[in-house]
């Protein structure tokens, strides 16, 4: 019942192309190859078979909810997709037994990539397009917060910091005195004692959901706003029909951690602790040294290709040798192609008034100690290759936080060093979010996300992610 009235929220509000465009490639996408193959091997029934195969796909997405006002946009996600599609095979293999049709196999999954490959890039497209709106203010929820004024100036900053959300703050009841500073108040400010009358505070609350027009209430939980109060205010607004959210005032914490429990009536929120064992950290480590090893097995011409052109572009080693910190503060010699001149490490203090990053990080677009090879290297991430060595031996994972320098952790706090508690990677959420073009602030949030959340699965989403931040180059210098 939640999760159709939290829908509804949606009714009117994305652009009305999205499902019909959705449906159509999807059909298309898994029917048209299909039969085409079926045709070219000269078997009977191509027709319906393809039509059995656009409806197997179709039907997967339905029954994933993929076509769901809530859901369309809202991810651009690659493991979704893919784990829809493997359901897809496993339907159509059953169907294939069972009908009798005899096919070969790698023919079938030729035939059904480009419902993979076609539902990728509309879902992506959808994603963008819909981003894009939400800029402009178009397609969100709005959104009337209940609260204590620091705490609801808090809650509210942070959702106007990020824009892969629909809820946009409207308007506020406070919950006792005290100054609003990020949003405007759109009513009579609550008592800080519950009142007398059980329906006071859902009446104030109500009356101005209703005249700023907001779609739900969110209420931040604090001293004035809990217990039998908060139960009383939940009643008044579902009969009058407007849908209430609580802000348990967790930041950064994945969906995926939290367990909801109950104990003699109360409402308890678990959250699951990081994953530090078990068999995904040995799936992680497996899947890391398979893959380096695979990349420099048959990347060994590019690697010996861009060895070359360092050489000859300018004086000193191929290879860039440094020191950064893994693990638990552990140190490690990190490999890179060299994309400096000899003696650039001797210039950073000369440089340092001409820092373009904030924070503990040294960054500048356009460092003159770059060359010009080192330039192209660093925009298309090849001077990173050789660190599938340091995966190799463990120093480093595929995924992970970004390696830092010694310098920076001399000057690390308690939360900034939580980075370390992973092994750092060739690639995160910091590449894949812009990279040199984010503040220190937002790296460092980036790296603790990852390490409080990450799972085998997110990593092999962020690998796919991290090649179209690879080919968009944005933040690379």
């Amino acid at each position: 019942m939640r999760s159709r009235a939290h829908s509804s929220l949606w009714v009117g509000r994305k652009s009305p192309w999205y499902l019909p465009v959705s449906v159509l490639t999807d059909l298309l996408g898994a029917g048209a190859p299909v039969t085409l193959l079926v045709l070219a091997t000269h078997r009977p029934w191509a027709v319906p078979i393809g039509a059995v195969a656009a409806l197997a796909w179709a039907g997967v997405q339905l029954f994933r909810s993929r076509y769901t006002a809530r859901v369309l946009g809202e991810s651009r996600g690659t493991l979704p997709v893919l784990h829809d599609w493997c359901i897809l095979l496993g339907v159509l293999a059953v169907l294939h037994a069972a009908a009798g049709v005899r096919l070969p196999a790698p023919l079938c999954l030729l035939a059904l990539l480009p419902a993979l490959v076609l539902t990728l890039l509309c879902r992506k497209g959808v994603h963008r397009h819909l981003s894009a709106v939400r800029r402009e203010a178009q397609a969100v929820i709005r959104v009337l917060m209940v609260g204590e004024p620091t705490a609801v100036d808090g809650v509210t900053g942070h959702l106007a910091a990020r824009t892969d959300h629909p809820y946009v703050v409207v308007g506020v009841v406070p919950v006792g005195p005290g100054p609003l500073n990020s949003v405007v108040r759109a009513g009579e400010p609550l008592s800080a004692e519950a009142p007398e009358s059980a329906a006071q505070d859902s009446e104030q609350v109500i009356d101005a959901a209703r005249r700023i027009g907001a779609d739900l209430v969110l209420v931040v939980p604090g001293a004035a706003t809990s217990g039998d109060r908060l139960r009383r205010l939940s009643w008044g607004l579902q009969d009058a029909g407007i849908e209430m959210f609580v802000a348990p005032g967790l930041v950064e914490v994945s969906v995926k951690r939290l367990e909801t429990w109950s104990a003699g009536g109360v409402s308890l929120l678990r959250i699951a602790p990081p994953v530090r064992d078990g068999m995904q950290p040995l799936l992680k480590a497996a899947l890391d040294r398979c893959l380096a090893l695979t990349a420099l097995v048959v990347l060994a011409p590019v690697l010996a290709a861009v060895a070359v052109a360092v050489k000859v572009s300018s004086r000193g080693p191929v290879l860039y040798l440094h020191e950064r910190i893994g693990r638990d503060g552990r140190p490690f010699v990190m490999w890179k192609f060299r994309t400096m001149r000899v003696g650039a490490d001797r210039q950073k203090a000369d440089l340092a008034r001409d820092n373009d990053h904030d924070g503990l990080m040294f960054k500048m677009r356009r460092d003159p100690r770059v060359t010009r090879v080192g330039h192209w290297l660093r925009r298309t991430s090849l001077d990173e290759l050789p660190q599938l060595v340091n995966v190799l031996r463990g120093d480093m994972s595929l995924v992970g936080p970004r390696p830092p320098l010694a310098e920076e952790v001399a000057h690390y706090t308690p939360v900034e060093w939580r980075r370390l508690t992973v092994r750092p990677g060739m690639t995160g959420l910091w590449q894949i979010s812009g990279r040199s073009d984010l503040s220190w602030d937002e790296t460092v949030q980036l790296d603790l996300s990852y390490v409080d959340n990450w799972s085998f699965t997110s990593d092999v989403d962020l690998m796919a992610r991290t090649f179209r931040a690879v080919v968009d180059g944005r933040g690379a210098y």
